[in-house]
Parts: C-alpha cells; sequence; structure tokens
C-alpha cells in the first residue's frame, strides 16, 4: 500500500515535530519508505527571496499578497513532489497548512491530487488551543511569523477546528500534550 499523509493544521501546531516523530514508525507499521515533504524546508528560501523582491520583507507569508500569488504555487509544487515519490512506490508525509484544501475536501480527491487511486490518502488535523499555539509561535522566534504576530486579531479569525461534513475522513489530533499511546493508536489509525 502507498499512502499519502498529510499534516494539516495552523502555525504552532507541531506538524512539522509530529511528522517527524513519526515517520520510523509509520514506515516499520506500513512496511513502506516514505518521504517527509515539509512545504517550509521545499520552498522557504524561494518565498523568502521573492517576498524580499516584492515587499522588502522576506519573512512574509501571511500578507494579501502572498497568499493571492505565492501560496498555491507553493502547495501545487508541494503535491507534484509527493505524486513523483508516490510513482516511484515511496509513500509520502506532507506537512504544511494545507487549510483552505481541508476546507474543499481536496486531499482526498485523487483526481485533484494528481495521483493513481492505488495511493491511499490519509490526512491528519493537527490542532491545539489557539493561546498555546500563540505561545509554540513565540517561542519558536521564526521571522516566518512575524506578520502572524503583528496581526494576530485577523491571522486568528483564519484558525479553525474542522467540524461537519468538512470534518469526515479527517484524523483529528489534539497535539497539546500527547502521550505515547496517542502517537500508536494515530499511526494505526494511519495505516489501518
Amino acid at each position: 500500500m502507498t499512502l499519502l499523509v498529510f499534516f494539516c493544521g495552523h502555525a504552532g501546531t507541531g506538524k512539522t515535530t509530529l511528522a517527524k516523530q513519526l515517520i520510523g514508525p509509520l514506515m516499520k507499521a506500513a512496511g513502506t519508505p516514505f518521504c517527509l515533504l515539509d512545504k517550509d524546508t521545499l520552498y522557504g528560501g524561494y518565498s523568502a527571496a521573492a517576498m524580499a523582491m516584492l515587499t522588502g520583507d522576506p519573512g512574509d507569508r501571511d500578507s494579501p499578497l502572498f497568499l493571492q500569488h505565492l501560496r498555491d504555487p507553493e502547495y501545487r509544487g508541494l503535491i507534484d513532489t509527493a505524486r513523483d515519490n508516490l510513482e516511484l512506490g515511496v509513500s509520502a508525509l506532507v506537512v504544511g497548512p494545507l487549510s483552505r484544501e481541508v476546507r474543499d475536501r481536496k486531499l482526498f480527491d485523487h483526481r485533484w491530487l494528481g495521483v493513481s487511486t492505488d495511493v491511499t490518502p490519509r490526512v491528519v488535523w493537527v490542532h491545539t488551543s489557539e493561546e498555546t499555539a500563540r505561545q509554540r509561535i513565540v517561542a519558536r522566534a521564526n521571522p516566518n511569523d512575524a506578520y502572524k504576530l503583528a496581526h494576530w486579531d485577523e491571522y486568528r479569525q483564519r484558525r479553525f477546528v474542522p467540524d461537519g461534513a468538512v470534518r469526515d475522513g479527517l484524523l483529528m489530533f489534539d497535539n497539546t500534550a500527547p502521550t505515547a499511546a496517542d502517537y500508536d493508536a494515530l499511526v494505526a489509525r494511519i495505516v489501518g
């Protein structure tokens, strides 16, 4: 079985940390190799250079200019890179907020993803309280978060926890203070 696993959620929820912690257990449980594709690792340098040229702020990842012109191409490239690995038989862990795509249920759509129906998509929504996320963002002191922190009231309006039909099929994971049993249960749900 080839898996395409998305770790989605808002800033400060611990998506990347969780993906890195679970990649080994996932490979063991699924019996397949995985690659880790983090949006910030793949596109951070490019986006910093583009935004520095356009706005003078290399850390800008939340302004309307970024969201309108660079966000979608970054995500498309991320998914295309995952697809290339999947075609080689390598499962993929994809890390990024992907909030619009979760709301629109695109991450379950094989055709939109451009992957064969043999690929099993799993979408993990990583969440924590707004205050915990804000504390983590402040603590990590990443320049890419400066816009969020300076415009917190605006940014927080975009935060949500999926509910209703949007939540169908999502693997919800509260990353506030998970235990080893919580991690094991999530791995089992991903490969199950």
